[in-house]
């Protein structure tokens, strides 16, 4: 009896965990079904997207879209003063961001990482990543241009660099992070000064990570609209001085997109091509140098 009592529960052990493994394989197929299927929603408008962009940006680049000026409706014309424009402005604010942003976040990894001011620093960090571009607009506009009662490139520029430094600081204070403190200890055991070691060991080790961050900081602010348009504002002449107002892809692509004018359209797309061109391109780089050793 003993034996047949044995047998019998050995058979209801089995069948429970058949029962169990029946449930479990039920549930992961369901959920990778629903993966997939959230996947292939993603990726098929990815693709719609993109072949929209190829498909309306290339029919719109010509010559004159790299050499001329945003025109007058219905006439000929190109957005040269608007590329001109993005470059100095994106160029500038990186200029101005990314040596803060660097600094801010050696401050928070080396010097100072569970200090009052590095937490309140990281929260201050937090609430600038999450804020809305078109905020910082507005504070730029509230302190700069209505303050000197003009739109400028500055103002622009100035924009988009507070929308830069945060991302480096999370980038880089994160990068260092990962740094092995052997590297530090090694270092300091041989004499080296602090701001040494940060310069010639952690900053080094850690340059491709760096690099990233401030990539990642330039593609985002590539195609930013908001800050812009309370900042910089915009000007269909070509203008070098950054204290004037000045043009910038963005703006010109949310002021032609919205209009009735064909050529207007079409420059529309190619400015929205370009920009998706270059994003695409910071991106791949950032990827390239997040894959190469350290």
């Amino acid at each position: 009896m003993s034996t047949a009592n044995a047998l019998i529960e050995a058979q209801k052990l089995a069948a429970a965990r058949q029962a169990k493994f029946s449930r479990r394989s039920a549930v992961n197929k369901v959920a990778l079904t629903l993966s997939l299927a959230a996947m292939a929603f993603g990726v098929f408008w990815l693709i719609w997207i993109l072949w929209e962009t190829l498909r309306l940006g290339i029919s719109g680049l010509t010559v004159a879209t790299f050499t001329q000026m945003t025109p007058p409706p219905n006439e000929e014309g190109g957005i040269l003063n608007a590329i001109f424009g993005s470059v100095v402005m994106v160029g500038l604010a990186t200029f101005i961001g990314t040596p803060i942003g660097i600094m801010a976040g050696i401050y928070l990894a080396e010097y100072n990482p569970k200090g009052l001011l590095a937490s309140v620093t990281r929260f201050v960090n937090d609430i600038l990543l999450s804020a809305p571009s078109i905020v910082i607009g507005l504070f730029v506009y509230a302190v700069a241009v209505a303050y000197f009662r003009g739109f400028s490139g500055i103002a622009g520029a100035l924009a988009l660099a507070l929308i830069t430094i945060p991302v480096v600081i999370r980038t880089t204070e994160n990068m260092l992070q990962l740094v092995p403190p052997g590297l530090r200890e090694a270092a300091y055991a041989l004499g080296t000064p602090k701001w040494k070691v940060i310069l010639s060991i952690t900053l080094r080790a850690a340059r491709a990570g760096v690099v990233t961050g401030i990539l990642l900081a330039i593609a985002r602010i590539a195609g930013e609209t908001a800050p812009l348009l309370f900042t910089a504002l915009n000007n269909q002449f070509w203008t070098s001085d950054i204290t004037q107002p000045m043009a910038s892809l963005p703006v010109t692509i949310f002021k032609f997109a919205m209009s009735p004018y064909e050529n207007w359209q079409h420059l529309a797309w190619a400015g929205v091509f370009l920009i998706t061109v270059a994003v695409l391109a910071l991106n791949i780089l950032a990827r390239v140098l997040t894959r190469s050793k350290l």
